[in-house]
């Protein structure tokens, strides 16, 4: 029988003489293997450090993207690689026992977000799901039945399970699964701000929640308008309906503050977060105030893997870094940089590009035409970034990144808008 190290060495050993596995060997397996749901960018990475991502071949490209929005620290960041290797020992426990961390994040997070209790998930749509399950069962737990239905707005956009697609109001998202759970009104908040009669008729005696994306993020980054967030905190709290927010890509720290909210006068009683949460380990969380924590009664709701010992720990750390590493204020110092310097570039090609828009490290530039393929013209100079709504740029660089890397990415994005713009006959 080999001993574990005549099998380490035989592993060692067989990394070192096989041959690298290629992206053609890559695209090859997963075109006949995996289910065909995903448009990849034709790029593999193999490795990161810092802002940066390197690929098979050694090429490198600045990450303005995040995975997403989850790599905040960027790639391979020390206090990451550390609670990695103690970790690694104990991985999973399932819910059915206690682990040192689960409580710890538990308090961070409630008492960062000034409310009271914490479910752990594995994701974004898995914390929606959850909130929206939570407000039905609350009401009928006050003896309120009739109210099961819910409330989101135009553009938004919440996730793919069943509910969580309910409440996404883009049918792109939608329409291959309808008919979808009744009982969701859409709101235009944009149709509101002079008169907040639709919306105070929109959310009454049938409504259970209103859901809404402190600041939509597929949706175009749209920060929504705090006098309609106060009508319709106060709208709830006349007809004893939930306000959920949904901060799965703005909150943790992406915009300035730990929560998108702090940005606007209201709070919600149900608060979703994800993404960044455990630094590239699932994990999503609802938290919920006072009022609302009854809803939830134990065999109500539950997961298997959600709020294991390594996401929780890797996210305990993230928490301590906001504060010890003044996150917090950088994003919110080279955020104003980011978009000081868009405008500078809005102003040199008005004709092309609309609006710039955001809040901290949070950012969407706007065009007046399709600017899909500015992501691939933009992979090829080495910088990674994404288009939502066919005309938005989106822009969710790590928290590290720095100014001399944003103005790397303004030189090259301008002559890449330029260049598509031509190319589309916009020129």
């Amino acid at each position: 029988m080999e001993t574990a190290t005549q099998l380490e060495d035989a592993s060692t050993s067989m990394e070192t003489t096989a041959a690298p596995f290629t992206l053609a060997q890559a695209q090859a397996l997963e075109a006949q293997y995996v289910m065909q749901t995903y448009a990849r960018t034709p790029v593999m990475f193999v490795r990161g450090k810092g802002s940066t991502l390197y690929d098979e071949t050694g090429k490198a490209y600045l990450d303005f993207i995040s995975g997403i929005g989850v790599n905040v620290l960027g790639h391979d960041h020390p206090r990451v690689r550390r609670v990695l290797k103690e970790q690694g020992g104990l991985l999973h426990t399932s819910n059915l026992y206690y682990h040192p961390y689960q409580g710890q994040l538990a308090e961070r997070l409630a008492k960062a977000a000034g409310m009271a209790r914490v479910f752990f998930c594995n994701t974004g749509t898995e914390s929606v799901e959850g909130a929206l399950k939570l407000a039905r069962a609350w009401q009928r737990r006050h003896g309120r039945e009739g109210q099961t239905e819910f409330v989101s707005l135009t553009n938004s956009f919440h996730g793919r399970t069943m509910g969580a697609l309910s409440v996404t109001a883009q049918e792109k998202y939608r329409k291959p699964f309808e008919p979808l759970i009744p009982g969701v009104r859409y709101l235009n908040p944009d149709n509101c701000l002079d008169d907040f009669a639709e919306a105070r008729a929109a959310i009454n005696e049938r409504t259970a929640a209103v859901i809404i994306e402190t600041i939509q993020g597929e949706g175009g980054i749209l920060p929504i308008n705090d006098a309609f967030l106060k009508v319709v905190r106060e709208q709830c709290d006349k007809v004893n309906a939930l306000l959920i927010l949904d901060e799965v890509q703005c909150g943790l720290g992406r915009t300035g503050h730990v929560f998108a909210f702090e940005n606007t006068s209201v709070k919600p009683d149900i608060l979703c977060v994800a993404k960044p949460l455990g630094l590239g380990v699932p994990l999503g969380a609802f938290i919920v105030n006072e009022k609302a924590m009854d809803g939830l009664q134990p065999g109500d709701h539950g997961t298997t893997f959600g709020g294991g010992p390594l996401a929780c720990r890797l996210s305990l750390e993230f928490m301590e870094m906001l504060q010890e590493e003044q996150l917090m204020q950088r994003v919110a110092e080279v955020g104003v940089y980011f978009r000081k310097k868009l405008r500078q570039m809005q102003r040199r090609i008005p004709q092309f590009v609309t609006d710039v828009r955001g809040l901290g490290l949070m950012v969407g530039v706007e065009l007046n035409f399709s600017g899909k393929n500015i992501v691939n013209r933009m992979l090829e100079r080495g910088f990674l970034m994404n288009c939502t709504h066919d005309v938005v740029l989106r822009f969710l660089p790590p928290y590290i990144i720095r100014k001399a890397e944003i103005s790397e990415l303004i030189s090259n994005l301008e002559e890449a808008i330029v260049e598509e713009a031509k190319s589309q006959g916009k020129a």
